[in-house]
């Protein structure tokens, strides 16, 4: 029996072919990740917001509680170098999910009030080397004792995405399983 995946595509812009590919998608949220902050383009953000909001998908904005509540978004996207605590700020509405790349990471986001936590790298990216990949194994006996919502992050596609059933995830965030398919 499959479990149900709840998938956070990580994108900062809506073009017009992501638009079809996600349509097919069940229990699909969506993460603005812009590259760098003086970079922040807010007719963006308001495009995918809106959007979000027309398709009833929901809506997170990365490292920043200030845009959050200003485009009233679900969530907030912690990264590993997000340093700030959450946890008594952020209104109940709020879901905060944080990514991390060890077990002392794990724990810092946990403080943070991360209700869900995507472990990376799950599989081999062009960001990481193959050595720094987890790979299923690996994956599961770092997850062993977490005791919060488990995703895998990190170089999902199409053709590894049926080996996230074997891991102890209920979420998978990925960027290139959509736009590279």
């Amino acid at each position: 029996m499959f479990i149900k995946i709840n998938s956070y595509l990580f994108i900062d812009n809506l073009y017009k072919d992501i638009e079809k590919k996600i349509k097919k998608f069940k229990n699909l949220s969506i993460v603005y990740n812009y590259s760098n902050e003086n970079n922040i383009k807010y007719q963006d953000i308001k495009t995918l917001n809106n959007y979000c909001k027309k398709n009833k998908i929901k809506f997170f904005i990365k490292n920043s509680l200030k845009l959050a509540t200003q485009f009233k978004a679900d969530g907030i996207y912690l990264t590993k170098d997000n340093k700030n605590f959450y946890k008594n700020l952020i209104n109940k509405k709020l879901k905060i999910i944080g990514s991390a790349h060890n077990q002392r990471e794990y724990f810092y986001k946990l403080n943070q009030g991360c209700n869900l936590i995507l472990l990376s790298p799950i599989f081999y990216n062009k960001k990481y080397s193959k050595y720094k990949s987890l790979g299923v194994n690996k994956f599961n006996l770092i997850t062993k004792n977490w005791k919060c919502e488990i995703g895998a992050l990190g170089g999902i596609l199409q053709n590894n995405f049926k080996m996230i059933y074997m891991t102890r995830s209920k979420s998978a965030g990925f960027i290139r399983f959509i736009t590279e398919s």
